[in-house]
């Protein structure tokens, strides 16, 4: 097993302990730790798509401003997303390698469908690279025109986790103080909904 092979099959084994699900449920985990957990939309007014290039700015600047505030200076695994039917991960996109290059298949897990004639795999991608802002523009502009979903980007602990959507993205942070912290420099990229959503 490669040096990459032996530090993936570690974070996976280490995800799983921590999070006790499969890294393909990223939209799952912010019920998992609410108390860790804010939500910020990705435009004002919580207008969720981006419609010129001016809002993309936009978009690509909250996205940077608050990972730099989690990462700056640390390296981050990258995990995207993939599907496809049961035993065929290796059917990515050129885009897909494109917006993750040097990825490589991390987990598999089969969707619940009971027709087996519906049922496909999910697939999860990972890699490791140092962060920089804007150094994953591409991937969080086709995150938030909805072509890429899934996409998590977590620090080597797995303590805190970036989940960009198309709208905005769910932070968990390593602990609530460091979230309220958060929350109060960002509030006017809060919903107004009552449940933060």
């Amino acid at each position: 097993m490669s040096e990459d092979g032996e530090l993936f099959s570690d974070l996976l084994t280490q995800w799983r302990e921590k999070w006790q699900a499969e890294p393909t449920g990223a939209h799952e985990l912010r019920a998992e730790r609410a108390e860790r957990w804010v939500r910020f939309h990705s435009l004002p007014n919580s207008q969720r798509y981006p419609q010129n290039e001016a809002e993309y700015k936009v978009v690509l600047e909250r996205h940077n401003t608050v990972l730099d505030e989690l990462f700056t200076g640390r390296d981050v695994c990258v995990i995207t997303t993939g599907w496809s039917d049961p035993g065929d991960p290796a059917v990515r996109s050129d885009d897909a390698l494109r917006l993750h290059p040097g990825s490589e298949l991390w987990t598999s897990s089969p969707t619940d469908e009971p027709d087996p004639e519906y049922r496909i795999c999910v697939y999860s991608y990972i890699s490791c690279i140092r962060w920089r802002p804007t150094c994953l523009d591409p991937l969080l502009r086709s995150v938030a025109d909805d072509v890429s979903t899934g996409v998590i980007i977590a620090d080597m602990n797995l303590a805190q986790l970036y989940h960009p959507y198309d709208g905005g993205a769910d932070v968990i942070l390593a602990d609530s103080a460091g979230r309220d912290a958060m929350r109060e420099r960002h509030r006017g990229w809060l919903s107004k909904h009552p449940q933060g959503l």
